[in-house]
């Protein structure tokens, strides 16, 4: 009987060890995933889900441009659908845009064919918004399983989480999303932040606009650089944590 226990307690313990690393940020156990640098790096690279969004995100170009910094946008392929105009003033304004998904599924839970079928409506609206676009992915709410990070290989796609999060998909304000990420920062940091909603166009991001503002404005002084999932992979491989070479 205490064998069996044992056992029962190990696999139970298994069980909820495998379904945190299907979710954790820079879990590791279902195939490598970018999330950021050693803290050793001064550099830090703004991300941000679930646009394009009407008008929040028009407005956070406007602070970004402010601060000439430049920043990677995940954007849902729906989304895109319904506001081609606001993913090209995105590009236009040299930020990096990559997937997010067609319509923002947990694709734990999704069959192979669903989450490829995911993936390439996404690519196909963005190519039809913007013409090519980097081959960034990431999986919503964070969550995958080896067939997810397999399928986006093969379809070209290096997926990239976060290390550092605003905590804002609810719109909490400005003031608590900025102490939120000013606690993580060390340095080599990828931050999710939110510049739309997964559910419709419209989600009030303007906490998340006026955040970003401060923390730009908190952080460069102190020596930090601020740049696009690209810059921080492609001139960083020897230094990545949790990541690879795209």
């Amino acid at each position: 009987m205490l064998t069996l226990a044992l056992t029962g307690a190990v696999s139970a313990a298994a069980a909820v060890a495998a379904g945190y690393q299907s979710m954790a940020p820079t879990g590791q156990w279902y195939g490598q995933t970018f999330t950021g640098l050693h803290p050793a790096s001064r550099q830090i690279a703004l991300t941000y889900d679930d646009g394009p969004n009407d008008p929040h995100t028009m407005r956070l170009l406007e602070v970004l441009a402010r601060h000439d910094v430049r920043a990677t946008f995940f954007l849902i392929g729906g989304h895109v659908k319904q506001r081609p105009e606001i993913a090209r003033e995105i590009v236009a304004a040299g930020h990096v845009v990559g997937n997010h998904t067609f319509t923002h599924p947990l694709l734990t839970f999704k069959s192979e064919s669903h989450i490829r079928h995911e993936l390439e409506q996404c690519r196909s609206a963005l190519q039809d918004a913007v013409g090519e676009h980097s081959n960034l992915f990431r999986p919503p709410f964070g969550g995958r399983r080896p067939a997810v990070l397999r399928i986006a290989r093969d379809l070209g796609m290096s997926a990239v989480m976060w290390n550092v999060t605003g905590y804002d998909w609810n719109a909490p304000p400005a003031a608590k999303i900025e102490r939120k990420v000013a606690k993580q920062i060390r340095g080599g940091n990828v931050i999710l932040l939110h510049d739309g909603g997964r559910k419709q166009m419209g989600a009030d991001r303007s906490q998340t606009v006026i955040a970003t503002d401060h923390l730009i404005a908190r952080f460069k002084p102190e020596g930090y650089e601020f740049v696009n999932i690209p810059q921080m992979m492609g001139k960083n491989s020897h230094n990545q944590v949790g990541g690879f070479t795209p």
